[in-house]
């Protein structure tokens, strides 16, 4: 997550410091108060067309690497991730 990003978007698939991939968030909001963690789950919700409320940043809430807990079937969240997040060739 990158916070005071300029945007809320996401970014796709980005390697952590391990070289482990994950979701790149980058969010307006400041990191004060809640108000990044707020415009994660609200982007997040948003890139993959379900409400905000089924989105919650459940561990790393002062730290830019989050986990979040997503409501929702697991199979139709899978198939969303992985066409979102897919690499397409060039046409």
């Amino acid at each position: 997550m990158s916070p005071r990003g300029g945007r809320n978007a996401v970014e796709g698939l980005v390697a952590d410091a391990e070289g482990k991939p994950r979701v790149g968030v980058r969010v307006a909001g400041a990191s004060e108060g809640g108000e990044a963690n707020d415009a994660v789950e609200a982007t997040l919700a948003r890139w993959l067309g379900i409400r905000a409320g089924d989105v919650e940043v459940t561990e790393g809430l002062t730290t830019r690497s989050k986990v979040l807990t997503i409501d929702g079937d697991p199979v139709q969240l899978m198939r969303k991730l992985q066409a979102l997040t897919a690499v397409k060739e060039p046409t």
